[in-house]
């Protein structure tokens, strides 16, 4: 096992750069979860880090060494890929067993470590079988017990549960998350999923357009977004932002004055409330939105309703026994420490 640390890292092709000059540091045992919508770069990232594609400037460091012109066999990471890349004609024993096709070890080793791998992943009684005999859960084990029975310092995993479907891919978060606690190796993992990002990582790198927006455990990008586009991304539904003003006189929303708060020191100007559906609640006393609901999406426990209000469309979650029906004029209230305030201009957080 080894930490992992990016240096400011850039990536072009010809004269568009793609990666800006990104830093992090992973430290040894840690799983890092990039996220951010297609085209962000967190898989030129991981590409990068890889040994797959060249970097522009920067330094890539892989424990205590520089690792920017080593070939990918000499970085001791291994790849887990989104379309799994095994060989269909070979068993699952011999598809595991090409991950050591370089080590030195005896063919008595290779065969222990082989049959530990396939314990710790439950195959044991899958290993005489072609791809072709194997679900897709499956089959993305055999390309983890691949990647695993080196033992790589880093292990890539490059949007590897993308292809399966809702319930294979909520199943197999889990056997992966179970799998880091028990063998503890550095894990960089790349999804678009945020929900995969939330559930997974000890902390979650959120890009766009090769910037880095923030770094954090799932709690901090949650609760205290760093700005405006990770409030919107990190979160289903995304938090509700609804254009605002914060002056001498408190924060003003559509005409309605309230008490400035904790902001009441920051800039005056043009600003975004944020409020999360879940930290909003019926109230008809002091609300903070009124509107009428215009649509109900049923999630069993709970039901997402749409209410359309004189600042903008607003998504709320209710009891799933006893929501608003549509049409029905409410009010809705929020808790001041859940609410959020974002320059207009930048996005940045004032909270």
């Amino acid at each position: 096992m080894a930490n992992l640390a990016l240096r400011n890292l850039v990536k072009t092709y010809g004269q568009t750069e793609v990666l800006h000059s990104i830093s992090l540091d992973v430290e040894d045992g840690e799983f890092v979860v990039f996220v951010g919508p297609s085209g962000c770069g967190k898989s030129t990232t991981l590409r990068l880090i890889a040994g797959l594609e060249e970097v522009s400037s920067g330094a890539i460091m892989i424990g205590d060494r520089e690792v920017n012109n080593l070939e990918p066999k000499e970085r001791d990471i291994a790849m887990v890929f989104q379309n799994y890349a095994i060989y269909p004609h070979m068993t699952v024993k011999k598809n595991i067993a090409f991950g050591l096709r370089s080590s030195k070890a005896s063919k008595v080793d290779k065969e222990a470590r082989i049959q530990e791998v396939a314990g710790i992943l439950d195959m044991v009684e899958l290993l005489d079988r072609k791809p072709s005999q194997l679900s897709g859960g499956q089959r993305q084990r055999v390309a983890i017990g691949r990647a695993m029975v080196r033992d790589p310092a880093v292990f890539l995993f490059d949007e590897p549960l993308s292809n399966l479907d809702a319930q294979l891919r909520t199943q197999m978060r889990l056997e992966i998350k179970k799998l880091h606690q028990r063998v503890g190796n550095t894990i960089v993992f790349v999804t678009h999923d945020q929900v995969e990002a939330m559930t997974m990582a000890d902390r979650i790198v959120v890009m766009k357009d090769g910037h880095i927006q923030q770094v954090g455990t799932p709690e901090e990008v949650y609760h205290s977004p760093a700005n405006s586009f990770v409030a919107r991304f990190i979160g289903a539904p995304s938090m509700n932002l609804l254009p605002a003003e914060l002056s001498a006189e408190g924060l003003t929303l559509a005409g309605k004055v309230l008490d400035a708060g904790r902001w009441a020191a920051s800039p005056v100007g043009k600003v975004l409330l944020g409020v999360r559906p879940n930290d909003l609640y019926i109230d008809e006393i002091r609300p903070l939105f009124e509107g009428r609901v215009s649509l109900r999406e049923p999630l069993g426990s709970e039901t997402l309703i749409y209410v359309e209000t004189e600042h903008g469309e607003v998504i709320a979650r209710a009891d799933g026994r006893m929501p608003p029906e549509v049409g029905a004029t409410i009010g809705l209230g929020a808790r001041t420490e859940d609410l959020h305030l974002f320059d207009a201009a930048s996005g940045v957080s004032l909270s």
